[in-house]
């Protein structure tokens, strides 16, 4: 069974973050139905926000691999509705 869920990610040193970061999520592009990014040049972030419709597996698997960027804090919420 699948189900919808949202990762959002805050890297805080975005220049040494993001090729690890977008190397990890297309890993998993079987799964990401939609991404939106906002760079704050100014305050040295950026906000990711990853929908993603998969096993609760992969989305844990997704999760735990954006998790472990240095620099990087991430947080998801997964859907309680299965989808066949």
């Amino acid at each position: 069974m699948k189900r919808v869920a949202i990762i959002s990610a805050i890297l805080e040193k975005p220049a040494e973050a993001q090729n690890t970061f977008n190397g990890i999520v297309a890993e998993y592009k079987n799964i990401v139905r939609g991404r939106m990014g906002l760079p704050f040049e100014e305050e040295g972030i950026s906000v990711i926000s990853i929908t993603v419709m998969g096993s609760v597996d992969e989305i844990n698997s997704l999760t735990g691999k954006l998790g472990k960027i240095p620099h990087t804090q991430v947080k998801t919420s997964i859907s309680k509705k299965e989808i066949e």
